[in-house]
């Protein structure tokens, strides 16, 4: 928990200095208060042996609960700031903890719980702020809430479906490079030495073998480099705007990889889209905020081409069928939703059923990436066994000739 240096006074109006445990400063001064003190100065007490333990971002699961409890309590009838002020002593989360605390310091200063969350994107994204907003003046807060926990319900499954499908494959492909790191580097070499005291002429795939083993043990720098550029690509690709920028219009395109991304984005767009539109968010505001959501530069150049071409007067279905980015599926629920007037409805439907082809597009990769990854060992470890043991076979001919 942060701690609080203060300066207050007593009663008797003694100066008294010391430090007070509380998650904000309106939280400190009033146990100050409370203990018959009358704060003069409280600041936050920082030391540089101070270490952080706290995630610099609530998690989604998080944010889910928090969406959930808060649409209970509110339903319940119970006031913001009396459900605010209970959640913070619930919560475990110690940064959502803190978030809360100070979202109800700034509701007791005159503020609305929009403008509240507003203060913390470490806890709040964008879209979860404007549908926030429209809520508020709607008037159903209760069942926005649980709109909002819903959908970040399926999203977090939906990160937990793609990394659960990868955890394994990934895990075989990492053991097999270092099996074959170990047996280049550290056992084939005994090997070499073995078959040179023999002085005895080896296979072509030992000696194939011999000479990679070589190549690893002697120049190894070779491939520290190799490895240490890869690192810096990646890190580029994640930092820089340029790098992004190539990485995005990279990873869409590659073969199975690139439709299995494409499907999950379009399944975000359409389940933000439809809870802003269904909370009363006015569209062109809706698509600026997904497009920032999509998290992929191509998808947000051309929402954001689409959103212009809304303010122009050309509707929505048509911008978007414009950008090349939907199916033809998603173009003609658009179409239906805008003449029809039931965008949320369409948009809903969208959602789920791109939430169906991401499982099955997930299935499917998956299927291809495990047995790719197996064959990949397969004929790694293959090549070792036929090199060394033909050069056994061969080596027991010349000795018995």
């Amino acid at each position: 928990m942060p701690k609080f240096a203060y300066t207050a006074q007593t009663a008797d109006g003694r100066t008294v200095k010391g430090i007070e445990d509380a998650l904000t400063v309106s939280m400190a001064r009033r146990a100050l208060v409370a203990k018959q003190l009358a704060p003069v100065e409280v600041a936050e007490r920082k030391s540089i042996m101070q270490f952080e333990l706290t995630r610099k971002k609530v998690s989604r699961r998080e944010l889910m609960h928090f969406s959930r409890q808060m649409g209970v309590f509110l339903r319940s009838g119970i006031p913001v700031l009396e459900a605010l002020d209970v959640m913070c002593e619930d919560t475990s989360d110690k940064l959502l903890q803190r978030v809360v605390a100070e979202m109800g310091d700034s509701l007791r200063a005159g503020e609305t719980l929009a403008d509240a969350a507003d203060k913390h994107p470490e806890a709040f994204p964008p879209f979860y702020l404007g549908i926030l907003r429209s809520a508020e003046v709607s008037g159903n807060l209760d069942t926005v809430l649980d709109q909002l926990s819903d959908y970040l319900e399926r999203d977090d499954e939906a990160r937990r479906k793609i990394t659960s499908a990868l955890i394994y494959p990934s895990l075989v492909l990492a053991l097999s490079i270092v099996a074959v790191v170990v047996i280049t580097t550290f056992v084939l070499p005994k090997f070499k030495t073995f078959f040179a005291s023999l002085n005895a002429k080896l296979p072509l795939p030992t000696r194939i073998l011999l000479d990679i083993t070589k190549v690893l043990t002697d120049q190894w720098y070779i491939f520290v480099g190799i490895a240490a550029i890869a690192v810096l690509a990646v890190v580029l690709a994640m930092t820089t705007e340029q790098g992004k920028e190539i990485r995005d219009k990279v990873v869409i395109q590659v073969p199975v990889l690139g439709d299995l991304v494409t499907t999950a984005i379009l399944e975000r767009f359409c389940r933000i889209m439809y809870s802003m539109v269904a909370a009363g968010v006015p569209i062109p505001e809706a698509l600026m905020v997904t497009s920032q959501a999509t998290s992929n530069g191509v998808f947000q150049r051309g929402l954001s081409s689409a959103r212009d071409g809304m303010l122009r007067g050309e509707g929505l279905a048509g911008p978007l069928s414009a950008t090349g980015l939907f199916p033809t599926v998603a173009r003609h629920m658009f179409r239906v939703g805008e003449s029809t007037g039931s965008m949320d409805d369409q948009l809903e439907t969208a959602a789920n059923y791109f939430d169906r082809e991401l499982t099955y597009k997930l299935a499917h990769f998956t299927s291809l990436f495990e047995p790719a990854v197996l064959v990949f060992v397969g004929v790694v470890v293959g090549f070792v066994a036929i090199a060394l043991i033909s050069a056994m076979y061969g080596i027991f001919h010349q000795v018995k000739v």
